[in-house]
């Protein structure tokens, strides 16, 4: 049985097709142009899995798609997506339809956590909490090989834990969400905000390792809100790794000066939970999405 899987994300969408040992075949990735509304993905959808089944034709395939958000196990409907035209519609029937097959649609940050459980900077472990850091901050929790997704299939959701109430307003309503503060596009909000000049992430992680001062300050204050959020998840999850995906992941203080914000307000009297780099890179969220198909 061949896999395949498809990652929706707010900028691109990739797919893959994974043979029965999971060896990769095949890949291909290209705009998600959301602007173009929600019919427009649907359509990008089809005609990406469309390719990826040509290349295995007359064989059969399971489908997954790993995606901002999760389906509402009260109404079906998509939720909490960051593509926010994706919301409130039934995105699983209405692909079902068009494809005229059963599918299976997880969220992004659980299809990154299974497959670095399975694959990469988790194997081996029992409980893994994967983090996704990059335009938004999402997470998955891993136990024995399986995703948890919780009663209303929001397990693994820290980036919106509230960390302060007077903090910045999020997209899902709320203010001080983890993911306003922590998230690479949330930090470059806090910046433009704070200092009057829009900069990308890689510029102050420039300027931070230079030793300039506002750079060094504000990352101080990252690291600070950094390590309470995630310290937070530890003392609820005590997880045996955590590993950590997305952009903002690939910022090696965060390794150094956050984890020591982590063992600074975890409740413990030493922080054992190792807290890594992800192994599998930006493919995880595909390959973890081949995984959970059906």
């Amino acid at each position: 049985m061949y896999r395949i899987g498809i990652d929706l994300g707010g900028t691109k969408i990739e797919g893959v097709v994974l043979d029965a040992g999971g060896k990769e075949l095949f890949r291909k990735r290209f705009p998600t142009e959301r602007e173009r509304g929600y019919q427009h993905i649907l359509n990008r959808l089809k005609s990406l899995h469309d390719e990826l089944v040509a290349t295995v034709p007359g064989q059969p395939t399971t489908f997954g798609i790993g995606t901002p958000g999760a389906i509402s196990p009260r109404t079906g409907l998509l939720k909490n997506s960051n593509t926010v035209c994706l919301n409130g519609r039934p995105v699983k029937a209405d692909l079902e339809k068009l494809l005229g097959r059963k599918i299976e649609i997880q969220n992004d940050a659980n299809c990154f956590a299974l497959a670095e459980a399975l694959l990469g900077a988790g194997k081996g472990k029992k409980l893994v909490f994967g983090v996704i850091m990059g335009t938004g901050c999402g997470g998955g929790i891993v136990h024995q090989g399986e995703v948890l997704t919780g009663a209303q299939a929001i397990a693994g959701e820290w980036g919106h834990m509230s960390i302060d109430p007077l903090g910045p307003a999020c997209y899902c309503g709320k203010k001080g969400c983890v993911e306003t503060f922590i998230s690479g596009g949330g930090l470059e909000k806090l910046y433009a905000g704070k200092f009057g000049v829009s900069k990308p992430l890689r510029e102050i992680e420039r300027e931070y390792f230079a030793g300039e001062p506002t750079a060094v300050a504000f990352m101080q204050e990252f690291f600070d809100r950094f390590g309470r959020a995630l310290a937070n998840l530890i003392d609820i999850l005590d997880p045996d790794v955590v590993v950590l995906g997305g952009g903002v992941s690939n910022f090696q203080a965060l390794y150094t000066e956050g984890v020591a914000a982590v063992r600074k307000y975890v409740f413990t009297d030493e922080l054992l939970t190792p807290i890594v780099k992800h192994q599998l890179g930006d493919s995880a969220g595909v390959l973890g999405a081949a995984l959970v198909g059906i």
